[in-house]
């Protein structure tokens, strides 16, 4: 008994531990964020600003395009997410109930293809795009948003296909329901919870990618949120800490946002109720 509750202790600890290590950043992105300039050049840092001020936030949207930035990363990432979504679930539903020595290598692809880094992908990228004059455009980054998330989610969206029982389908098509009907009828709403979780995954992705977007869009207009943060770090590598912090921190908020309305979706029992005792 002792053994057990000591162990227990160790866990909540370890958890707890574990949560200050996440938490740290953000806290002392807000904390930076609402702090007047003598303060953040103080030896002496605080947690919480001692004369908490706005100056940061209304100095960040007159220096840079922030909400024409926003813009153009929220219509990028729901692109995105849309589109891999889409594309991956009927792949998925393939993968999964079709286990063929094809299906098995392109399960093995898919998750060996995630160790590519960025710079392996970007020169046949951008000549691709080149040649379909998609460079310097959201879509074409749409484009490499989608190209970059859909394994992943397809790596995703294949487990929760094999995790929904095949006998309900089977006992759907014994009703004399088709496969067009079994697929909307019955598997897709089970999906619902996996599907909701790839679109966050992709949406959360591209609304935080860099690289891509700092090579592909070179128009001031175009450029996302994350390019457009490095505005605040001068040519010498300085950075307008109070700005950048503010801006930074309310490019977290849309992450947090979505999150937070369809968390109940993600932590839902996915077959709650699909088989009746």
């Amino acid at each position: 008994m002792r053994t057990s509750t000591g162990a227990r202790v160790g866990q909540y600890a370890a958890l707890l531990a574990y949560l200050v290590f996440l938490a740290f950043p953000f806290l002392w992105l807000v904390s930076t964020a609402f702090k007047p300039p003598t303060e953040l050049a103080g030896l002496h840092p605080t947690w919480i600003p001692e004369d908490p001020t706005l100056a940061n936030f209304r100095q960040a949207f007159d220096e840079q395009p922030l909400l024409r930035a926003a813009l153009n990363s929220l219509l990028a990432a729901l692109a995105a997410a849309v589109v891999a979504v889409v594309v991956a679930t009927p792949m998925a539903y393939v993968m999964a109930r079709h286990r063929t020595a094809l299906a098995r290598a392109a399960t093995g692809w898919v998750v060996v293809s995630q160790a590519f880094p960025f710079v392996l992908l970007i020169i046949p990228l951008f000549l691709v795009l080149k040649n379909l004059r998609l460079i310097d455009s959201v879509p074409g980054l749409v484009l490499v948003y989608v190209v970059w998330a859909l394994p992943f989610a397809l790596w995703m969206l294949t487990g929760y296909v094999r995790a929904v029982p095949a006998e309900l389908e089977e006992a759907a098509a014994v009703d004399g329901a088709g496969r067009l009907r079994i697929l909307v009828s019955v598997t897709a709403p089970l999906l619902t919870p996996g599907i909701v979780a790839t679109a966050l995954f992709a949406f959360v992705t591209a609304w935080n990618e860099f690289f891509f977007a700092l090579v592909l869009l070179k128009t001031p207009e175009k450029q996302t949120l994350p390019v457009v943060l490095t505005h605040f770090i001068g040519a010498e590598g300085v950075a307008d800490l109070g700005p950048l912090a503010a801006a930074a921190f309310l490019a977290t908020l849309p992450s947090l946002v979505v999150f937070a309305i369809i968390q109940r979706r993600i932590t839902g029992g996915m077959l709650a109720g699909a088989v009746k005792s």
